[in-house]
């Protein structure tokens, strides 16, 4: 997915992001607000993922 094209729909993606990585608060998820590095280090954290597994996971939500 195009970056520019998730920041717009970030208020979209935040329910596919919750439904599928429910360790991720609603807190996190409003924190990260479209920033994509964000993203990524909140997975890497409570997932154990790489950023490159990260971000795979981010374009997977489309």
């Amino acid at each position: 997915m195009n970056k520019d094209i998730a920041k717009g729909k970030w208020n979209q993606l935040t329910g596919s992001i919750q439904k599928k990585y429910g360790k991720l608060t609603d807190d996190e998820i409003t924190e990260v607000g479209g920033k994509f590095e964000k993203f990524y280090g909140i997975m890497q954290e409570r997932y154990g993922m790489t950023k490159e597994e990260a971000q795979k996971a981010f374009n997977e939500l489309n």
